[in-house]
């Protein structure tokens, strides 16, 4: 192994302290939330909250996790993301299959407009009016359904696919093997690292998307978690957004009440994450391994 020079070493210095300083930089608006959330009402009115909680207390986290709008809310959004996802995953893999044999009559048209999808759209007054049209307005289908398939994601999924052995395939229906036999049992197996990525992403954007719910979604009682956050974030008194007693609310702030929230609608994903870390660095670092 070649001995650094004093150069390399000041150069590998100088790339750690930016990606330290980046690391701080996206951290501390993370922190500051945080410790709002965990410090005393008067310190949080006051503005003496910085990066460390101030007069720490849980009773706003309370709060806002016991709140019967914040625990509906939550429950819309988690079936948005559970159903969306496996929806999601399905119609992109079965999707990606086929598309992923070059041999195919008319396969570059087909990927050409797909393609074409990806880079131009109707806009949003023609996507609401043909949900308005399908009568989809006030239903949770019009949250996931525009974004079922992702043309990004089903071209990382049919890039994995082409990196197989096509051996196997051809082994398998020499032994009487349909196409939907050969994806079930032995294309999916195989692909569990992409599959486990691409399912992280649709699954992060299902529980992170306010704009389809803010156009299509009217009723309260539909409302998602980030929706539900949002009106918290821009209401002034963010107290008028839950059911509380007044002997509750005089341990809470509106801007603490914010902080919590902010918090709370992250420990899902947070939680969800580390049963999927090892396939997603595998699915991540896929492309740099199987030429």
């Amino acid at each position: 192994m070649r001995k650094q020079s004093f150069q390399d070493r000041l150069l590998d210095l100088f790339v750690y302290g930016i990606l330290l300083l980046c690391g701080i930089a996206t951290l501390l608006p993370l922190a500051n939330v945080l410790s709002k959330a965990l410090s005393d009402e008067s310190a949080v009115i006051s503005g003496k909250v910085g990066i460390i909680p101030v007069g720490f207390q849980l009773h706003t986290m309370a709060y806002v996790v016991s709140s019967v709008q914040f625990l509906h809310a939550i429950s819309v959004s988690l079936f948005i993301t559970a159903a969306g996802t496996i929806l999601s995953i399905m119609l992109t893999m079965l999707t990606a299959y086929p598309l992923s044999k070059r041999h195919l009559p008319g396969i570059s048209l087909i990927m050409v407009l797909f393609i074409f999808t990806m880079l131009f759209n109707g806009g949003i007054i023609p996507n609401y009016l043909l949900m308005k049209q399908l009568h989809l307005i006030n239903s949770l289908w019009s949250v996931m359904l525009p974004a079922l398939i992702s043309v990004f994601n089903m071209l990382v999924i049919k890039s994995y696919y082409e990196s197989l052995p096509e051996a196997l395939e051809e082994s398998a229906k020499m032994d009487g093997a349909r196409n939907m036999t050969v994806l079930v049992r032995i294309v999916i197996p195989l692909s569990i690292p992409v599959i486990a990525t691409i399912s992280l992403f649709y699954a992060v954007y299902f529980w992170n998307d306010y704009f389809h719910p803010m156009l299509y979604i009217n009723d309260p009682g539909l409302k998602p978690l980030q929706l539900y956050l949002r009106d918290i974030v821009m209401d002034a008194d963010s107290s008028s957004l839950v059911n509380k007693s007044a002997d509750d609310m005089m341990n809470v702030s509106p801007e603490g009440v914010r902080s919590a929230t902010v918090i709370a609608s992250m420990i899902p994903m947070l939680l969800f994450y580390p049963f999927l870390q090892k396939h997603f660095v595998k699915g991540v670092l896929i492309g740099s391994v199987k030429g």
